[in-house]
């Protein structure tokens, strides 16, 4: 069993999937296809992509019983002692915004501040 969900790709990779496996839903493949047409399709996926976003999951001979491959994410999976663990990353937005700047100098991005005032939610929810 073979699960693809894809995000932001072209059409045509989407259209060559569909030859392969059912879209179930608006960018989730399902199929039953053998390991060799499974690695093509993901080498497919990988060079179409581009810009996009994909996750390709499988059944394997393992402990968990599933394998998986990402392309495009920021969560990347790690082995850890024999089992697949996803490994995000940990940077909040406040993180993200002391890292841009040093402790030395002001405040000179242009960056809006998020808070929890009436005007920080309506820019936040698109009100």
């Amino acid at each position: 069993m073979v699960v693809v969900v894809l995000a932001v790709v072209p059409e045509r990779l989407r259209g060559h999937l569909t030859r392969w496996l059912m879209e179930i839903s608006p960018g989730v493949y399902v199929g039953k296809v053998s390991a060799r047409v499974r690695e093509l399709l993901w080498e497919q996926i990988r060079e179409n992509c581009k810009h996009g976003r994909a996750i390709m999951a499988y059944t394997t001979d393992n402990e968990q019983g599933l394998a998986f491959k990402t392309h495009g994410q920021e969560w990347e999976p790690v082995d850890y002692e024999g089992l697949t663990l996803i490994m995000r990353p940990n940077m909040s937005q406040t993180q993200q915004r002391n890292a841009r700047r040093t402790d030395h100098t002001r405040r000179t991005d242009h960056t809006r501040r998020t808070g929890w005032s009436k005007a920080s939610r309506m820019r936040r929810f698109g009100r």
